[in-house]
């Protein structure tokens, strides 16, 4: 059996052993004593005998002869009492002396027990607040650490000093289309191992010690190499903290908002996908001396629920991109994150709109022709309306060199309001036209009318003057087969008895509108009613599919 506590251990044999000592103590010799019998005379005189062999030979004749003589029934029955009575065997006595052990072991469990309490109060008063203050004391005294030599590297080998980053993406606030550029909030950590900075952990109860000011440790030189804007964020205190384990492990975490470069291609906008670098490399360190690498296992987390306004985050891929100049190479770091657009913002904003507007320019080709105001004030303010959308859609946009994709969009959807407005235009042209030649024909009938009516007027006045006597010639009423207007009908006749040729349905519906110079304009309506809405179908289904089979391109790529 083995009794343990946080101050040591007791052994059985160390208790067995204390138990022993005790049993050699005089309470229990006395009590040994009364619990035996009392011997008789002669018994004592035999063992005084014993105990004093040196007594005179006188006494011994004496008491030789004393034994010799004959006893009386009283003494021998009380001698044979007494001999009758046994001796507290082995046994016996080493029973007593296992219940005497007994209490004594439990005393000694009760005193080592009351050590070790003691032992683990005095631990709890322990103040690891100022051992820590020790610690730092002892590696970061004054003459035993400087900040500016980097550590060592690998294994406390020459080589240069390995950082290793990992970032937590806390937020991302915009994406600016115009400037190129968005604002991100991250915790940004960096680990290395500077074996200057060990210290005793207590046993395993100090397991790191924590600092607040970066200046009191090397520090790398990392910066952002896109960065435009940055700043820390300091209240209620400054965000950041630094971790010395007791291996030399440094940890530097700090939370910072960025406003980071993202060059961007537009020319799918707004069905585009847009990659912006995190970039990150050491200002003034070569690879020779500092080398970043990005942590083994999930360098970069994303806060869950991260809400984009107009995009979404679909994934992100770490690499790096060391840098050669003419001072050295430097170790890079760098994320890329993909957006991809929401395009349902732009289907609801201008697409559906710009197709209204369309549409709405189209009603003038069911207006009369006649209804000048009418189909004047449509088409200028549907046209004016296009042209204020394509002009909103600019504004947030830069202004880039090249086509983008909602450009064509309201390019063509401009081009047809235009048009419409063109057509009333060329109708109003051609009714106006028919009109001055149906007047004119008006005219010029009238005048032959009267022409002829005075050409009567002036034979039938000729008839008179003449002789009463005269004769008139009459027109044979049967025609000789040379009659020219006998072969004339007979012509009709044959035309008419010619088999009926297949109808065509295009000239079967443009037959409706006579060809009068006055119906001109009403059949210009009639075709664009159908030519318009078959283009502009026509001009979406190779839209759509140009621009969504170029997002599913780059989407693979």
């Amino acid at each position: 059996m083995r009794v343990f506590c946080s101050c040591g251990s007791v052994s059985a044999s160390h208790i067995s052993s204390a138990a022993g000592a005790a049993e050699a103590a005089p309470f229990e010799e006395v009590q040994w004593k009364s619990a035996q019998p009392k011997p008789s005379r002669k018994i004592q005189q035999r063992q005084k005998a014993e105990t004093a062999p040196e007594a005179a030979p006188e006494e011994a004749e004496a008491a030789a002869a004393t034994e010799e003589k004959p006893r009386s029934n009283s003494e021998a029955s009380r001698s044979l009492h007494h001999r009758r009575l046994p001796r507290p065997s082995d046994k016996d006595a080493s029973h007593t002396t296992l219940k005497m052990g007994s209490g004594h072991f439990f005393w000694a469990i009760f005193y080592f027990a009351s050590l070790c309490s003691a032992s683990l109060a005095n631990n709890a008063k322990i103040n690891f607040r100022e051992k820590e203050k020790k610690v730092l004391d002892q590696i970061l005294g004054a003459g035993k650490y400087d900040a500016r030599i980097r550590p060592s590297g690998i294994n406390g080998t020459d080589g240069p000093a390995v950082v290793r980053v990992n970032i937590f993406v806390r937020s991302i606030s915009k994406i600016d289309d115009v400037t190129m550029e968005y604002s991100v909030q991250l915790t940004f950590r960096e680990q290395w191992t500077d074996e200057r900075l060990k210290f005793d952990d207590i046993q395993g109860r100090l397991k790191y010690l924590t600092l607040t000011e970066a200046n009191r440790v090397w520090m790398p030189d990392l910066f952002f190499s896109n960065e435009k804007e940055g700043h820390f964020h300091n209240i209620i205190m400054p965000n950041v903290y630094i971790r010395i384990f007791p291996n030399g492990s440094v940890l530097y975490s700090i939370r910072i908002s960025l406003t980071l470069a993202c060059p961007m291609n537009l020319k799918l906008y707004p069905l585009d996908r847009q990659i912006c670098s995190l970039r990150m490399a050491s200002y003034g360190w070569t690879t020779n001396d500092l080398v970043f690498l990005w942590k083994e296992g999930d360098p970069v987390q994303v806060v869950k629920n991260l809400h984009l306004p107009r995009f979404t985050l679909e994934k992100f891929l770490t690499d790096y991109c060391n840098s050669k100049t003419n001072t050295g190479e430097y170790s890079c770091l760098k994320v890329d994150l993909l957006f991809k657009r929401e395009f349902s913002y732009y289907l609801i904003q201008i697409y559906i709109p710009c197709c209204m507007l369309v549409i709405v320019s189209w009603v003038s080709f069911w207006l009369d022709q006649g209804a000048v105001p009418a189909r004047v004030s449509l088409g200028v303010t549907t046209l004016l309306t296009m042209a204020t959308q394509t002009s909103g859609i600019n504004a947030s946009l830069p202004p880039v060199s090249y086509t983008k994709a909602i450009d064509v969009w309201t390019g063509v959807c401009l081009t047809f309001v235009f048009g419409a407005l063109l057509e009333f235009a060329l109708v109003n042209y051609a009714s106006r036209s028919g009109l001055n030649k149906a007047n004119m024909h008006k005219e010029n009938m009238k005048k032959k009318r009267r022409d002829l009516e005075q050409a009567s007027l002036d034979a039938a006045s000729d008839l008179l003057d003449t002789d009463s006597n005269a004769t008139f010639a009459m027109k044979p009423l049967v025609r000789h087969p040379g009659d020219p207007l006998a072969l004339e009908k007979r012509l009709q006749c044959e035309v008419h008895m010619q088999a009926p040729k297949r109808p065509n349905c295009c000239k079967t519906w443009l037959s409706k509108f006579p060809t009068r110079q006055c119906s001109r304009s009403k059949r210009i309506d009639v075709i664009s009613r159908i030519t318009f809405p078959l283009v502009f179908a026509l001009f979406n289904l190779v839209y759509w599919s140009t621009y969504l089979f170029r997002e599913e391109e780059d989407e693979t790529f």
